[in-house]
């Protein structure tokens, strides 16, 4: 597939720079089971891009893709800017790849995987160690460095996994589930680890089953179902495509509540709490719209709350059967 075909995005100065990651119509099967059908991925530089999907959706299919390590069945794929299929050295030198499981070599030291790592890239000796002591210093690993690391702990491991990936110094990381059987405090430890690689200039493309970690972490996340991408949009987007969102006004004064509910219309009531619900998207312009009635009513509520889906909503919708309504526009912020 030739570079001219490459998406462009962009830039602040108004000329177009290429992305970091881009497909159109990937496709592959396993004999008659097909795990991607014609997917469409634009990723800018410097972003953080989640794929989210149950098991067996395809996420970890696209990244072996996208890192060269199988083919595709059809369909164009570049990744910083060299065709997967006929510029696949090109790819490599670019990216680094955290997959599920850690590539880290429980037998030898911290230290020794990293210069394994270095030697791997061609560095030289002192090169090599210069950037393997700048590693183990940011990613916290200096006291075990000369420990083995089967004796690391599970956070550990995943932090010099990715250490190990930096090595040589790649400006497209893929992360397929980095945080999957890590506890509570190790996994908010590498989203900070992935925040830093991002205001760095890195881009990351993130698979992951944690919807939380998603909605922290990724400019744009897109939903892979059956082998299709169910939707795509930022976080915030992809929330008001599911219905439930509403606003609770709760009043203390019966009288209010009473005027409230006769003029307010879709509101379901609680008479018991003296609470009304309406439907809404929790929109700047629609909340200001029911301050601005209950001023001009004259009416003084207690309490409003807005309450919106999260992405665990969203993630059974996309992916139980739930209808969902058309797709957010492209983000252009």
């Amino acid at each position: 597939m030739p570079s001219s075909v490459m998406p462009t995005s962009s830039r602040a100065d108004g000329h177009a720079s290429p992305a970091a990651v881009s497909t159109v119509g990937l496709r592959k099967s396993y004999g008659d089971k097909t795990v991607l059908d014609s997917i469409d991925l634009h990723i800018p530089a410097g972003s953080v891009f989640a794929l989210l999907g149950p098991n067996g959706a395809g996420k970890t299919t696209a990244v072996k893709i996208l890192s060269t390590l199988i083919s595709a069945d059809g369909g164009q794929a570049q990744v910083a800017g060299h065709d997967v299929a006929t510029s696949p050295d090109g790819v490599r030198a670019a990216i680094g790849v955290t997959g599920q499981f850690s590539a880290v070599d429980g037998l030898i030291t911290g230290e020794e995987n990293m210069l394994l790592m270095a030697d791997l890239h061609h560095l030289s000796k002192r090169e090599g160690r210069r950037v393997t002591a700048e590693l183990l210093e940011r990613f916290d690993l200096v006291e075990a460095a000369k420990k083995p690391a089967q004796s690391y702990s599970g956070g550990m491991k995943r932090r010099l996994d990715i250490a190990m990936t930096l090595v040589g110094s790649p400006r497209i990381i893929f992360l397929d589930e980095p945080t999957t059987g890590l506890d509570p405090r190790s996994r908010h430890n590498m989203w900070g680890i992935i925040r830093e690689l991002v205001s760095d200039g890195v881009t990351v493309f993130l698979t992951t089953q944690y919807l939380e970690e998603a909605d922290e972490l990724a400019d744009r996340i897109a939903v892979l179902n059956d082998g299709r991408i169910a939707a795509e949009g930022s976080a915030d987007e992809l929330k008001r495509l599911v219905p439930g969102g509403h606003v609770r006004i709760r009043f203390s004064d019966p009288s209010a509540y009473r005027s409230a509910a006769a003029a307010l219309r879709e509101v379901t009531r609680d008479d018991e709490a003296l609470a009304l619900q309406m439907p809404s998207d929790g929109s700047q312009r629609e909340l200001r719209s029911i301050l601005d009635w209950l001023d001009a009513a004259g009416v003084e509520a207690d309490e409003l709350t807005v309450h919106t889906p999260d992405l665990d909503d969203v993630f059974f919708a996309l992916t139980g059967g739930g209808k969902v309504p058309n797709q957010p526009k492209e983000n252009t912020r």
